[in-house]
């Protein structure tokens, strides 16, 4: 701590201390409840920038999307009641995506605690599984313990979110306290003796693979990783949602594991690989294939896994080789390794799956005048490699994530928890961010409208973001599984769409439609060159579910599985 200070509010103190934290933005609703942290704020304008955001769920999502960018805790501050409860949404993606962020909340007032006070809601209960940590801070005088506290947590081991409930009373109150003090969040290192262990895996292994994903990522670990993989001759694949962790024109790179991956991908992990090493990602359900190509407890080939929370290692999985690290000393360990004879005894194992990868990107015949593959495919042979494409959830996502690749650490914001309504608040936090670099968010129709009205905030900061909106007049992913498990009784997936180019005119936002895949690429360009932000409404048939499956086939294939039944 530093020596005392004057006196002053408790608003005041915790403004002081996001400063002293390195926090340079907090996005937030206002309400009265925390008039003393925005009264502090102000203090700060400087060198704090304040977002004012439209919906407390956008707001907590574009302190995701800050947090997956910068590697600091995003900050998100709301008022009590409906407006922690709107933030949960952002708070239990940055739970599942290992996302370090602050989520303050005012409170009432303390003379006031439980007696159902207007908006009155004990956090401990809302939030206590979707977050690392849950306080309320009664006493000013221990804002800056609690700040400490909350930054090391929001960082260490598996990141997360923090909550903490600021009582408005507290926050006017008036105290003498010293200033925090910040230090680095410690950081595990790998054993040696690990290290080594897993060198002499790999001189034995026939068909590795390296898996990697989840928290603690940069762009310095992405050129790690891929230089080791290159070193050694190994394949490597990405977890959920993460396919920018490493270059995917880099030969080693053999695609993603997610929704709708490379079948052979899935069946080699399956059925061949012998030596699966992953690195960050915890294994959820979306990156096993809803647990089913890895077997539970005991995996079927050697597993090692590298994570930096001790908790992670064996929650689902029991590793051959358990490593307690984050991934920048991991790879930096592996520097004592040999080179091996990988490169020889690998290649045709690396060169095949390599080669099924950019066959799969190859753009598939789908019904209709308009093919997003193309679209998807245009975005990556003409933007630069440092656009940021973010998406929140539905069968739209499915053509990014197989077309587009993914050149740049963080060029892709999306939700692991596959959260609607997470692209376009993701988007307009990146351009507020990285103003210099082009940003893309592709939300389906159903997912665009959960969160619209945050292109209010992006005119509002000059975000001048391209906001692709796939329309085919359905919620296509349930509409899938609906025909797949009940065909033919369609129920509660048909939408009544607005004119999405006249709604985003009404924000200032320039637009067109476009219907066929030949209109896009003139459409992009203008897009690229406006001013306030572009939409383009990308209308697709309906017939065109998947790359690989139209309606259609999905409703045959649920009365095929009826009769079979």
């Amino acid at each position: 701590m530093t020596e005392m200070q004057t006196p002053r509010t408790g608003g005041h103190v915790l403004a002081d201390q996001l400063k002293i934290l390195g926090a340079d933005t907090v996005f937030c609703v206002p309400g009265e409840s925390f008039l003393g942290l925005l009264d502090g704020l102000h203090d700060h304008a400087d060198s704090i920038k304040t977002i004012v955001c439209r919906q407390e769920g956008g707001a907590a999502n574009m302190a995701d999307a800050y947090a997956k960018l910068t590697g600091k805790p995003g900050i998100c501050a709301v008022t009590r009641g409906p407006g922690a409860t709107n933030a949960s949404n952002g708070v239990h993606t940055a739970f599942q995506d290992s996302t370090p962020m602050i989520l303050l909340i005012g409170q009432v007032g303390r003379s006031m605690v439980d007696r159902e006070a207007f908006q009155e809601m004990d956090y401990r209960q809302v939030f206590g599984q979707m977050a690392k940590w849950v306080a309320q801070i009664d006493d000013a005088a221990r804002i800056p313990e609690y700040m400490s506290r909350a930054w090391k947590t929001a960082l260490s081991g598996r990141p997360g979110p923090v909550v903490l409930a600021l009582p408005e009373d507290m926050l006017s109150e008036t105290v003498s306290v010293a200033d925090l003090t910040p230090h680095p969040v410690p950081q595990p290192s790998p054993d040696p003796e690990l290290i080594a262990d897993l060198g002499a895996r790999l001189a034995k292994a026939q068909k590795p693979l390296l898996l990697v994903g989840g928290p603690g990522w940069s762009a310095q670990v992405a050129q790690d990783a891929a230089a080791f993989a290159e070193r050694t001759g190994l394949p490597v694949a990405t977890s959920f949602r993460c396919q920018d962790y490493i270059d995917n024109d880099h030969p080693n790179y053999v695609g993603v594991l997610g929704i709708a991956p490379l079948p052979n991908l899935r069946k080699r992990i399956a059925e061949e690989v012998d030596l699966l090493i992953v690195v960050g990602s915890r294994l959820g359900e979306m990156t096993t294939q809803g647990y089913e190509v890895i077997n539970i407890p005991e995996p079927q080939m050697d597993f090692v896994h590298i994570h930096p929370s001790g908790e992670e290692l064996g929650h689902v999985y029991n590793p051959t080789v358990a490593i307690q690290s984050g991934a920048p000393a991991f790879f930096a360990a592996l520097a004592v390794l040999p080179d091996g004879d990988g490169k020889v005894r690998w290649a045709e194992w690396v060169a095949l799956q390599r080669a099924e990868y950019e066959a799969f990107q190859h753009p598939t015949d789908v019904p209709g005048t308009l093919n997003m593959a193309k679209v998807i495919r245009h975005i990556t042979d003409t933007m630069p490699k440092d656009t940021i494409l973010t998406n929140g959830a539905g069968n739209y996502t499915v053509w990014p994530h197989r077309f587009h690749r993914h050149c740049r650490y963080r060029t892709q914001l999306a939700p692991t928890s596959g959260s609607m309504g997470y692209g376009v608040p993701a988007a307009v936090s990146a351009k507020i961010t990285a103003p210099d670099r082009p940003v893309i968010s592709i939300s389906g129709d159903g997912c665009f409208l959960m969160a619209a009205q945050e292109m209010a905030t992006a005119r509002m900061y000059d975000a001048d973001v391209i906001y692709l909106v796939v329309n085919n007049g359905m919620l296509g992913t349930i509409r899938m599984h609906q025909e797949r498990n009940h065909p033919g009784r369609k129920m509660a997936t048909d939408l009544f769409n607005p004119d999405f180019v006249a709604y985003a005119a009404s924000f200032g936002v320039s637009g067109e439609r476009v219907d066929t895949t030949e209109a896009f690429p003139a459409a992009l360009e203008r897009a690229r060159t406006a001013q306030g932000g572009y939409l383009i409404e990308l209308v697709v048939d309906p017939e065109a579910l998947t790359p690989t499956q139209t309606l259609s086939q999905a409703t045959e294939q649920g009365r095929s599985s009826a009769k079979a039944d």
